[in-house]
């Protein structure tokens, strides 16, 4: 087996996969594929998932939009969020770096690139970094320590309360939040601040494997159970013992295995796969998700009864822009890390203003992203507010236009027999209206007009791009 480290390339140029294959196999395990499905099968075959990935935005079905980068971007994290993914695109407007930035991306990388060992360096920058945060992250596991929620704010004593009150009892605890917000902290967090602190705390996404690999995952199988089973092995919750078993994305878990979840739930009951022998858990469940799961199951997605025993203690994680001045905490605390790797960076003022009133979609995920890319740019230097706005996401904002819609039946009538009427167009419109109306409401801070509209930050984030992209 390759000592060296692993690097997933995706690409659909057979002619710059290669030539990059070429130039980094001398120091990378480079893992080549073409597209996203092509990815996905490859990190549900490979042993050990790859700590970094170098993609392209433009992949098919749709090679002239970023689409699908975007959402490979968002999978690959699903599978590891520790993995650091850098870009590699010719659509490297300022919106999609961004956005890119915003999703969990650590860098931005234009095409051609001309500098392959420029590229080199980079990749190797951020192998040094995933180091030195592998390093913390398992001194802290060797201490024993609780861990550390970084913040002041009335919504983060909120969530430390309700951490210590529901450490030690043995329910199921649902934690639900944004994208990037901490959740998987938060359970780490019920565990360490628990009596079963000593016992094992193990996660599993849910979202990142098919249906029969996850119940393998879960409950262990024999050998021969399914194709690819050489050897028996034990599950998730078997590993747990009496510790804690995090059910990372519980959102994501196929129906037929939420029946199987049930049971365990219900009476501590399960079968590895291939086998008809009982076996118990006494493993205490903390699932997350970035999903509304009530509005799952009123739709039939997820199960109301598996819903309820998850349930029976719910803790929400609060989004970095309902946080306040913990945006300046979490910057020094980041900034902390990353000079003991001799890299430092002040904000001036109005930089330190920015950065307050900076909603941060991608959330501490983005934050600390933010953190890294200052770090290197501007080493020992004063970070200025127009330096820190070109790091940041753009405001978004839907553009006023004329109106368009009369919802009165004798016009849509009229516009049904002239047969120039389309439904889609017409919801766009009410949408973006709504919307619009919201933003002004609120004065422009998607938090706010989130909750006037009745859905999460996230989902009105990702509606006004959309809108953006129709050009209605």
């Amino acid at each position: 087996m390759s000592e060296l480290p692993r690097l997933l390339l995706v690409d659909d140029d057979p002619l710059i996969s290669e030539s990059l294959t070429f130039v980094l196999k001398t120091e990378f395990d480079v893992n080549p594929v073409f597209n996203r499905d092509e990815a996905k099968r490859l990190l549900y075959k490979l042993p050990i998932l790859p700590n970094i990935a170098l993609v392209d935005l433009g992949l098919p079905p749709s090679t002239n939009t970023p689409d699908e980068g975007f959402s490979l971007i968002k999978e690959l994290l699903n599978f590891n969020p520790n993995m650091k993914i850098l870009v590699l695109s010719g659509q490297d407007s300022l919106d999609n770096i961004r956005h890119a930035l915003t999703l969990g991306a650590v860098d931005f990388i234009p095409k051609p690139c001309a500098d392959l060992g420029l590229l080199k360096s980079r990749l190797k920058h951020q192998l040094m970094i995933l180091s030195a945060e592998q390093q913390e992250i398992q001194q802290v596991k060797e201490k024993a320590k609780p861990v550390d929620l970084i913040g002041e704010s009335l919504a983060m004593q909120t969530l430390k309360s309700q951490i210590q009150q529901f450490a030690n009892l043995p329910f199921s605890v649902l934690v639900q939040g944004e994208s990037g917000s901490g959740k998987e902290l938060v359970a780490q967090s019920l565990h360490t601040q628990s009596d079963r602190l000593h016992q094992p705390c193990l996660t599993v996404n849910c979202a990142a494997f098919t249906s029969e690999l996850l119940e393998a995952q879960l409950f262990g199988h024999a050998k021969g159970a399914f194709t690819g089973a050489a050897t028996a092995r034990v599950g998730f919750f078997e590993e747990a013992s009496h510790g804690t078993l995090i059910l990372d994305e519980i959102g994501e878990m196929p129906m037929p295995l939420q029946s199987k979840l049930l049971r365990v739930l219900e009476n501590g009951e399960y079968y590895r796969l291939g086998e008809t022998k009982v076996k118990k858990s006494t493993a205490r469940i903390v699932a997350s998700t970035n999903r509304d799961l009530l509005q799952e199951v009123k739709s039939g997605q997820f199960r109301s009864d598996l819903y309820h025993r998850l349930s029976v203690l719910t803790i929400k994680v609060p989004p970095v822009a309902e946080r306040g001045e913990d945006k300046l905490a979490l910057l020094a605390h980041f900034q902390k890390f990353y000079e003991k790797m001799g890299s430092r960076f002040t904000l001036d003022d109005k930089a330190k203003e920015l950065w307050l009133q900076y909603e941060f979609p991608g959330n501490v995920r983005e934050l600390r992203n933010i953190v890294i890319r200052l770090s290197a740019k501007y080493n020992e230097k004063t970070v200025t507010r127009e330096q820190l706005a070109n790091e940041l996401e753009t405001e978004i904002k839907i553009e006023s236009i004329p109106e368009m819609v009369d919802s009165s039946d004798d016009v849509i009538t009229r516009q049904l027999h002239k047969g120039n009427f389309y439904l889609d167009d017409v919801l766009l419109e009410w949408e973006r209206r709504y919307i619009n109306a919201a933003l002004k409401t609120s004065q422009n801070n998607l938090s706010q007009a989130a909750r006037i509209l009745g859905i999460n930050r996230t989902t009105l984030y990702s509606k006004m791009q959309r809108l953006n992209k129709t050009g209605n």
